[in-house]
C-alpha cells in the first residue's frame, strides 16, 4: 500500500486516479511515499524520510526545496503546460485591460450611476466615455518572452488577433519550436525585443540567469508608452525599476498577477491576486498529470517532467525493477552490476540517466531478490537509495 501525503485542495478528478486498493491519500499521514501539493510551502525538515517523491500540481517549484531534494534523492515532479491555457487567457485578458481603460469605465459607472433614470443614464454615458477611450490592440507589436507551452499558445494568441508577434527564447526546445508558427519573428536579444514592442509579456522560470531580469538597466529599452505583463513569476522583475520606469512614462502601464505593495493604488498598474492557474479545468489537468506520474514513478520508477531528475522510461520486463539514484561519478554502474552477479541476479533489462550530479538507472532482473538487497546497494558509495518494484502484471 502507498501512501500518499496531500498539502492544499487537490482537485478530486487527480486524487481518483489512486486506486484504493493499491493507495492510501490523506492530508495527515504517517511514513508517506509521495507528497501532493499545489502552493504549500514545503519545507526540508517537514520531507519524511519515507518520501520518495514530491509532485507540484502547478509549474512552478519555488514553495519546494529542490536542491535538498535532490541531495536526498527524492524525485520533484511538476505540471508543465496543465495550466497553460488558463495562463493564456488571463495574458489575453491582461492585453485587453491595458489597451483600453475597461476597468475605469466599469467603475465610472458603478461609481456616477446609482439613482439614475434611463435618460440620465444615457447622458451620463454618452458624456463620460470619451475619457475611457483607448487603442485596439490588431497592428501593434507584442513581445513574448519564453515560448514554452504558455508563451507559444500567448504569440499564437497575439497572431490571431492581428498583432505582429517577435519572440525570445535561448532555451527554445525542439519540441516548442515545433509547436510555434513561423509567423512568430524571433529575435536575439531583451534589448531589441523591447525597444520594438508596444507590449511585453513575460513566460519564464525565476533561476539565477532571469531573476529581476528586468532591472533599472534593461527597462531603459523600453519603447516609450509600452506595457509590461508579467503573468510567470513576481521575481522576474525589479519593483523599483517598474516604479521608475511608469513615472518617467517609458511604460504606460504594468499588469501582473503577483501583487506589490509599491504598486498599489497606482491608477497606471493592474494587479490581480494570482489568478493565472485558477480555473477548476487548469485545477484538474494539473492534479490529473501529477497523480498520473507519481502513480508511474512509484510502481515502475519511471519518471516523467521532473526537475531535478532526468526524465527516463523502461518498459516492464523480468519478475522485478530495481531503481536505484546515486551520485554522478564514474564506475557506479559496475559496482551496481557486481552486487546483482554476486547474487547471481540475470539483468533482464535496463536503463541508465544522469542530470547534473544525479544518476539515475532501472534495472529488470529475472527473480525475486534476496531480503539484504537493497541494503547492500544502498551501502555502496555514492548510492543515494535503492528501491524494488515487484512487476504486478506477472
Amino acid at each position: 500500500m502507498y501512501k500518499i501525503l496531500t498539502h492544499n485542495k487537490i482537485s478530486v478528478k487527480g486524487l481518483d486516479k489512486f486506486s484504493r486498493d493499491r493507495y492510501e491519500v490523506a492530508s495527515e499521514i504517517g511514513h508517506p511515499d509521495a507528497i501532493m501539493l499545489r502552493s504549500h510551502q514545503l519545507v526540508a525538515e517537514s520531507i519524511a524520510d519515507s518520501v520518495a517523491a514530491i509532485g507540484r500540481a502547478g509549474a512552478g517549484v519555488n514553495n519546494i526545496p529542490v536542491e535538498s531534494c535532490t541531495e536526498r534523492g527524492v524525485v520533484v515532479f511538476n505540471a508543465p503546460g496543465a495550466n497553460a491555457n488558463a495562463v493564456k487567457e488571463l495574458v489575453i485578458a491582461g492585453l485587453l485591460l491595458s489597451g483600453r481603460d475597461i476597468l475605469g469605465g466599469i467603475n465610472y459607472i458603478k461609481q456616477q450611476a446609482g439613482g439614475l433614470s434611463e435618460a440620465e443614464l444615457h447622458k451620463l454615458v454618452e458624456g463620460g466615455k470619451k475619457q475611457f477611450g483607448g487603442a485596439e490592440l490588431a497592428g501593434k507589436t507584442l513581445g513574448v518572452v519564453g515560448l514554452g507551452a504558455i508563451g507559444s499558445l500567448v504569440a499564437e494568441t497575439g497572431l490571431m488577433l492581428g498583432m505582429q508577434v517577435l519572440g525570445l527564447d535561448p532555451a527554445l526546445s525542439v519540441e516548442a519550436a515545433w509547436r510555434l508558427s513561423r509567423d512568430v519573428e524571433r529575435v536575439e536579444n531583451m534589448q531589441t525585443l523591447l525597444a520594438k514592442s508596444d507590449y511585453v509579456t513575460l513566460h519564464l522560470p525565476v533561476i539565477e540567469a532571469t531573476r529581476n531580469l528586468i532591472n533599472k538597466e534593461l527597462a531603459q529599452s523600453f519603447k516609450p508608452g509600452s506595457v509590461l505583463l508579467n503573468f510567470s513569476r513576481e521575481k522576474l522583475v525589479d519593483t523599483a525599476a517598474i516604479v521608475e520606469t511608469l513615472n518617467t512614462g517609458r511604460l504606460r502601464s504594468y499588469i501582473s498577477d503577483f501583487p506589490m505593495p509599491e504598486l498599489v493604488g497606482r491608477d497606471d498598474v493592474v494587479q490581480m491576486p494570482h489568478l493565472g492557474a485558477s480555473t477548476t479545468e487548469a485545477e484538474e489537468n494539473c492534479a490529473i498529470m501529477i497523480a498520473d506520474q507519481l502513480i508511474d514513478f512509484l510502481e515502475h520508477g519511471n519518471i516523467r517532467n521532473s526537475v531535478n531528475f532526468p526524465n527516463i522510461s523502461l518498459e516492464r520486463s523480468g519478475v522485478c525493477r530495481l531503481a536505484i539514484t546515486n551520485h554522478n561519478v564514474p564506475k557506479m554502474l559496475g559496482q551496481i552490476l557486481s552486487v546483482l552477479a554476486d547474487r547471481n541476479q540475470n539483468v533482464d533489462d535496463m536503463i541508465n540517466k544522469s542530470r547534473g550530479e544525479i544518476a539515475y538507472t532501472l534495472i529488470d532482473i529475472e527473480r525475486k531478490p534476496q531480503d539484504d538487497l537493497v541494503q547492500a546497494l544502498e551501502a555502496i558509495d555514492g548510492v543515494v537509495s535503492a528501491r524494488i518494484l515487484p512487476n504486478h502484471n506477472i
